[in-house]
């Protein structure tokens, strides 16, 4: 028995000899209006299925490194004794080649962002504003080896790194290298501008004379931060 299509519709014979209408067109499949609301649909929710990946690349990927690498810094210090790690900061600040480059590293990796900048009451107050210049500096190069001090901001670092990983990995360790040891340089220099500059502006102040006084308590160990 044969069955015929409708007639006004394509049709086409099967092997049995049954002759079937074509599929009918999708509903609104040649309607902009559609194509365009379709075309938002998909884009919107795949905005979030990617943003749900990369949630998850993170939490199995950099966030347990930031933990264990936080975990360590605080056992660290724990280790060595809080008033080692003050004493050792302490020292730093008393030379300007230490004062811009290992005092603002050692309070990145010890106190992470934004804590770190809190080393400066061991300062001269004409000293803090270089520091913070320093440290405020080495808030990106710090991540390439210490992600844990700046995670908020690690964005910065992966982009540097995701060309170099995607056209010669073997080259990310030599490049993470040079990130770290080009922001010392900088943050050093940073630091003796700052400094520089801060000292022109207090003696052309006319409250100079108070900075003068605050040299001499903080010669005395009447400062904020003052060992017991």
């Amino acid at each position: 028995m044969t069955v015929h299509a409708l007639s006004g519709l394509g049709s086409q014979a099967t092997g049995g000899g049954v002759l079937l209408a074509d599929p009918a067109p999708a509903v609104g499949a040649d309607n902009p209006v559609m194509q365009a609301i379709t075309w938002a649909a998909e884009h919107f929710i795949g905005l979030f299925q990617a943003a749900a990946e990369s949630f998850t690349g993170l939490f199995t990927g950099i966030l347990p490194l930031l933990i264990v690498l936080l975990t360590a810094m605080y056992a660290i210090t724990t280790w060595i004794g809080e008033e080692r790690v003050t004493r050792a900061v302490r020292w730093s600040g008393r030379f300007a080649l230490t004062r811009y480059t290992l005092m603002p590293i050692l309070a990145m990796i010890m106190l992470t962002n934004p804590m770190a900048y809190t080393f400066g009451r061991f300062l001269p107050e004409r000293h803090k504003p270089a520091f913070y210049d320093s440290a405020v500096s080495f808030c990106h190069p710090v991540t390439s080896f210490f992600p844990h001090a700046n995670a908020g901001e690690i964005f910065v670092w992966t982009g540097v790194s995701a060309g170099v990983l995607a056209i010669n990995p073997d080259a990310y360790a030599k490049l993470a290298v040079m990130y770290f040891l080009v922001g010392i340089v900088v943050i050093l220099i940073r630091g003796i501008v700052t400094q520089w500059i801060t000292g022109v502006m207090i003696n052309r102040s006319p409250d100079r004379e108070k900075f003068a006084q605050f040299d001499e308590d903080y010669a005395a160990g009447h400062f904020q931060g003052a060992g017991r």
